[in-house]
């Protein structure tokens, strides 16, 4: 299975913090790629330059120490996120929704909001 972290799970993750059962367990399990978007870490960049989160400096080593592989960003996703229904206006938001559906990957997310859209999700 290929997961992909929603900004709030990388953060709860690495802070220890609880997560559904399965969505610990399958993030545990080395059988399942995890990855983190490259939206991820611009958006925790700007939210810890704006002072609105607490993370570590070197989210990116910290990725890699847990096993996590780096996801880029290119031009079919973004022509993608711009392109989805307006049921989610968060751009950062949009962009994992993208990613996920055209890499055919398993948005691990407590945002609800994310159902309305055509791919498949993991209650975190």
């Amino acid at each position: 299975m290929r997961l992909l972290l929603d900004t709030h799970v990388l953060l709860w993750w690495l802070q220890g913090a609880p997560l559904s059962e399965e969505a610990a367990e399958k993030i545990a399990d080395t059988a399942n790629e995890v990855l983190v978007s490259a939206a991820t870490v611009w958006e925790l960049s700007i939210k810890r330059q704006l002072g609105k989160v607490d993370m570590p400096p070197d989210l990116v080593d910290q990725c890699h120490s847990e096993g996590f592989a780096l996801l880029a960003m290119d031009a079919r996703h973004a022509d993608r996120a711009g392109a989805l229904p307006l049921h989610h206006t968060d751009p950062f938001d949009r962009m994992l929704v993208a990613q996920a559906e055209l890499d055919t990957l398993v948005l691990v997310t407590r945002d609800r909001t994310l159902a309305s859209y055509d791919v498949q999700l993991l209650a975190a």
